[in-house]
C-alpha cells in the first residue's frame, strides 16, 4: 500500500528551475518528468538531487506504454529503476495509455479499449514494472479523443480492477476526467464517483484547449471553472491526498502557479472541514 501524503506541489519545469534552487519554494513537494532525469550525471540529474535536498519528489513518466502489447522495455524499466533509488521519490507514476509498438514510440499517450483482454494484459505490465522498481506505482487516467466499440465495462470500473489485482494506487487527473466526458458526453461525476477512492494518492489539476469539435488536454491554460468545481466535489471523498498544479506548455511566472495552488489549499481545507 503506498503511503498516503496530504501536501500540494507543483511540477517542476525549466523556467522555474532557479526560483527552487536559489530561495524557498511555499510547496510540499514537486513532481518531476522522470524521463527528463534518466540519463545519470550531467547538470539535469544534479539539479533534480539539489531539489530533492529541499522538497520531496514524485516521478511521473510519459514513455512506460503500460497498455503496450509487445511487453514493457526491460532497458526503460532499469533506468528508471536507478533514478527511483538515487531520488527515493514519493510516489512513481505513469499513465493507463500506450505508445510503442514493435520498438517504434509514438511519443503520444494513446488510448486502450477498456476489455477483460486489455484488462489482462496491462496488469501483466504493472505487476513487471512494480516488481523491477520494487515499490506499488500510481497510475493516472488518460485524456482521450476517441472510445472503442465494444466495451466490457466503464473507464472507471477498468482503473478500480487494475487497481484491486496491482496493488497500484491512482493518479486522479481531474482535468483529464472532464475532458474525457465532454469528449465522449458522459456523466464526469459518475466518473469520480466510480473510481476506488482508497486507491487515489495523487491528483492532477490543469487546463485544457477548444479544439473545433474536441477538448484538447495541452496543459497551458489555468485550471478552469469546470475542473475546479470537479475538485472540490471528490475531495472530500478522498482522505489524504497530494495535490498539484500541471503546467507544461505556456508556463506563466511561478507566482501564477503559486496562487493557483494557493486556491486548491483553500478549496481542500473547506472541503474536508464542511465534510467534518
Amino acid at each position: 500500500m503506498i503511503t498516503p501524503f496530504p501536501g500540494y506541489g507543483l511540477g517542476l519545469r525549466k523556467p522555474h528551475y532557479a526560483d527552487f534552487l536559489d530561495g524557498r519554494v511555499d510547496v510540499d513537494f514537486v513532481e518531476v518528468i522522470s524521463e527528463n532525469f534518466m540519463v545519470p550525471g550531467g547538470r539535469p540529474r544534479q539539479i533534480l538531487r539539489d531539489v530533492r535536498a529541499r522538497h520531496p519528489v514524485a516521478l511521473h513518466g510519459v514513455s512506460m506504454s503500460i497498455g503496450s502489447a509487445d511487453g514493457l522495455d526491460g532497458a526503460y524499466l532499469t533506468r528508471l529503476r536507478a533514478l527511483v533509488d538515487e531520488i527515493e521519490p514519493l510516489f512513481v507514476s505513469d499513465h493507463l495509455s500506450w505508445s510503442r509498438i514493435e520498438g517504434f514510440n509514438s511519443h503520444d499517450l494513446l488510448p486502450l479499449p477498456y476489455t477483460n483482454e486489455a484488462l489482462d494484459l496491462v496488469c501483466a505490465n504493472i505487476h513487471r514494472a512494480q516488481d523491477a522498481l520494487g515499490r506499488a506505482m500510481l497510475i493516472e487516467n488518460p485524456s482521450s479523443y476517441v472510445d472503442f466499440a465494444p466495451a466490457d465495462m466503464t473507464e472507471w470500473q477498468f482503473l478500480g480492477a487494475m487497481c484491486a489485482r496491482t496493488g497500484c494506487g491512482l493518479l486522479l487527473d481531474v482535468n483529464n476526467v472532464f475532458v474525457s466526458a465532454t469528449n465522449h458526453g458522459f456523466d464526469p461525476i459518475a466518473y469520480l464517483d466510480g473510481v476506488p477512492h482508497d486507491r487515489v494518492r495523487q491528483i492532477h489539476l490543469a487546463g485544457h484547449s477548444r479544439g473545433k469539435e474536441l477538448l484538447i488536454d495541452t496543459h497551458d491554460q489555468p485550471v478552469p471553472a469546470s475542473v475546479w468545481d470537479l475538485y472540490a466535489h471528490v475531495i472530500p471523498r478522498l482522505g489524504p491526498v497530494a495535490t498539484m498544479i500541471e503546467r507544461d506548455d505556456d508556463i506563466p511566472p511561478l507566482s501564477e502557479l503559486l496562487a493557483e495552488l494557493a486556491k486548491a489549499r483553500r478549496i481542500g481545507g473547506q472541503t474536508l472541514a464542511h465534510a467534518a
